[in-house]
């Protein structure tokens, strides 16, 4: 691939939304960098970047326990109160961690006072976050807080082995993903890139 092909992909995978504070944090699930997701939650709160947090993950991987309990134990023995955590335990992919964590939020809060959302996940996977709210949860306004647990910069993601196959994997698979409605691709940001060859 050249350098634009790499930028290309970059740019729709990966791309930059800018941050601000939101009615709800919505923090996708994850196996991977759970430290580096909690600290950066955690800062974010600390910062008043939302008022509560929606947590959503189930038991994947063949892990007895769900990713959202994990998540929410480590947040709150960093300090963060637990009354403002609300925990989706049974999601197993993207499209059920908003269809389940939209039901869970509407539990405990009203729907209707929630018009922004600060969605909270892998950077090599926030073009599909983003494109799953937009088509389960499209009535919100959202800003992004991708995490980098790579230990490498996200400009350079095509240089470290397990970011490079992520990221191709996200880039390949959304297509797919589109044609089953799973996801909507988002206003303002460009479409899906015609690359020559992605390996």
């Amino acid at each position: 691939m050249t350098a634009a092909d790499l930028l290309a992909i970059s740019r729709y995978v990966m791309p930059a939304l800018p941050l601000h504070p939101a009615k709800l944090g919505f923090l996708f699930g994850t196996r991977h960098g759970v430290d580096e997701f909690c600290r950066e939650t955690y800062g974010l709160w600390q910062r008043g970047m939302f008022e509560r947090l929606l947590i959503s993950g189930g038991a994947t991987a063949g892990q007895s326990r769900p990713e959202a309990e994990v998540i929410a134990e480590r947040l709150v023995d960093m300090g963060m109160p637990a009354s403002i955590l609300i925990l989706e335990s049974q999601a197993t992919n993207t499209g059920e961690n908003v269809i389940l964590g939209r039901r869970m939020v509407a539990q405990h809060m009203n729907l209707g006072s929630i018009d922004s959302v600060l969605a909270i996940g892998k950077v090599c996977a926030m073009r599909r976050y983003l494109m799953t709210l937009a088509r389960y949860w499209p009535e919100v306004s959202v800003a992004a807080c991708a995490i980098n647990y790579f230990g490498q910069p996200a400009e350079r993601w095509h240089e470290h082995a397990e970011f490079r196959a992520r990221v191709l994997n996200e880039f390949h698979k959304i297509p797919l993903y589109l044609q089953q409605d799973f996801l909507r691709e988002l206003d303002g940001h460009g479409p899906y890139p015609l690359i020559a060859a992605a390996p």
